[in-house]
């Protein structure tokens, strides 16, 4: 109890930095539209992957103890379903589906950390829904089941992009499970895409789990031990890995034994059904949240940095640029000026004045320059350097190691954006405070949170009785600070 107290602190102390330091900054810069706290205040989630015949639904009702989703061997459901529990009844009520709730509903409300997603429109929302259970699997986990990824299915087809929903799903997701059907062993279309591309930009890959499922249908050992090296090669070539990753071999066993009379499957007496390690897995992902929360605030730190110190390079750029159009339009101005006052010994009218007022014809000409620079020419040269940065954006930030390039993929496309926006008139020191604070928060601040953790592990209830609620140093030191003024402008 103690321990779970202290996680449950350990926990709000997360919550709490990723509201009060990155989601001001993250908003302000277009960075995300939305507090960056509303995906991950709600209870652990687990994402269930995989094409319309691999059994997700089947893995689902086994591990919920009753039947929640429709199952069949065509498609019989195209909608991302949240399932969560209800506490509601009492323990021993007969287990039930307690309550439903359509897209709109899971998308306007704050308890649900699901409002990111209303930009994928009306037809995503009509495929959305929220499910109730008094399953006490779901205690302390919610599970979101998909729909069955196709092969020639398209994002017309659909009417929003799946995999851009997908990729949301999972960054917030604790746990991945990618299910693959033996009579289709990962040739599907939208499984390639989300392995090879969706997944490693959206999540880590130790949150990624793969389950060979219905393996009873295999008809014998040689036919499974088949399919399974199909997997392998199609897993090793579409997410280019030299090892192959653990792949889960479950079936069910209802499932088994109703088909025992037609078929033999007295091989599978020889593998171990891992369904139950898998459930385990996912009973686990409680587990998996705070380290998950850690990995959220180190990540969306240095992402932050990144964008602000591309930003900072920005103003540099243009401040640098500024100076040596200055200088320049003084050069110009005084060779105008030398021109006009040459002019004067030219001109007939001019010819006979004297050194007084063809000086003062120089300097009005100098004068008269400047004039059209600091009004026109000098925006239309500005405008020009602003042009010339956006489409070489990648020249803002130095992409020395693979990390800083992911990070740079993140968020080059809200560099843009922001630049686009404010047509890169902004605070430079404005931005630079900030940077400095983010900065400490993704390197300071990620250390101590991990050391948190590290306490944890070894951490006996009374030493947890005992360390009480302990702040985060890095939250009290950095909520102490003025924040930033959003309307300064150089």
């Amino acid at each position: 109890m103690y321990r779970d107290n202290y996680i449950k602190a350990l926990r709000s102390e997360l919550l709490e930095m990723v509201a009060e330091q990155l989601t001001p900054v993250a908003l302000r810069y277009g960075y995300s539209d939305v507090p960056l706290e509303t995906t991950i205040k709600w209870r652990p989630q687990v994402l269930v992957l995989g094409s319309y015949s691999s059994g997700k639904s089947t893995l689902i009702n086994d591990f919920l103890g009753f039947k929640v989703q429709a199952t069949g061997q065509a498609p019989t459901d195209d909608s991302f379903t949240v399932i969560t529990y209800d506490d509601s009844l009492p323990s021993d009520a007969p287990l039930q589906v307690t309550e439903k709730r359509d897209g709109k509903f899971l998308l306007n409300d704050s308890e649900y950390p699901f409002e990111s997603l209303k930009k994928h429109g009306q037809r995503f929302a009509a495929h959305f829904r929220l499910k109730k259970v008094n399953a006490p699997f779901l205690k302390h986990l919610a599970i979101i089941d998909t729909p069955g990824m196709l092969d020639s299915i398209t994002e017309r087809d659909r009417g929003y992009n799946y995999q851009d929903v997908i990729g949301d799903l999972a960054q917030i997701a604790d746990l991945v499970l990618v299910l693959f059907d033996p009579h289709k062993a990962g040739t599907v279309r939208e499984i390639h895409t989300s392995l090879r591309e969706t997944l490693p930009a959206r999540t880590f890959e130790d949150r990624v789990l793969f389950v060979l499922n219905r393996i009873d249908e295999c008809s014998s050992m040689i036919d499974l031990l088949r399919v399974y090296g199909t997997l392998c090669w199609n897993l090793s070539q579409i997410t280019g890995r030299k090892d192959i990753p653990m792949i889960h071999l479950t079936y069910s066993n209802q499932e088994a034994e109703a088909q025992n009379q037609n078929r033999d499957i007295s091989y599978l007496r020889y593998l171990e059904n891992q369904r139950e390690e898998l459930k385990k897995a996912v009973l686990h992902a409680p587990h998996y949240r705070l380290d998950n929360l850690a990995s959220f605030v180190e990540t969306h730190g240095q992402r932050l940095a990144h964008l602000l110190e591309a930003l900072i390079a920005y103003r540099n750029a243009a401040r640098s640029f500024a100076v040596k159009s200055f200088f320049a339009s003084l050069l110009y101005a005084t060779l105008v000026g030398a021109a006009g006052f040459a002019l004067t010994f030219i001109i007939p009218p001019l010819v006979a004045t004297d050194m007084t007022l063809k000086a003062a014809v120089a300097g009005t000409a100098a004068l008269a320059f400047l004039g059209l620079w600091l009004m026109v020419l000098r925006h239309l040269f500005f405008g020009r350097f602003h042009r010339k940065i956006l489409k070489k954006i990648d020249g803002l930030t130095s992409l020395f190691n693979q990390t800083r390039r992911d990070s740079w993929d993140a968020i080059s496309g809200h560099v843009l954006a922001y630049l686009k926006n404010t047509g890169g008139k902004f605070s430079l020191r404005e931005v630079r405070r900030e940077h400095g604070q983010i900065a400490e928060l993704a390197e300071r601040g990620s250390k101590e949170i991990r050391e948190a953790l590290r306490e944890l592990e070894n951490l006996s209830d009374d030493e947890a009785s005992q360390l009480g609620l302990t702040r985060l140093k890095i939250t009290s030191d950095a909520s102490a600070q003025d924040p930033p003024d959003p309307q300064a402008q150089s």
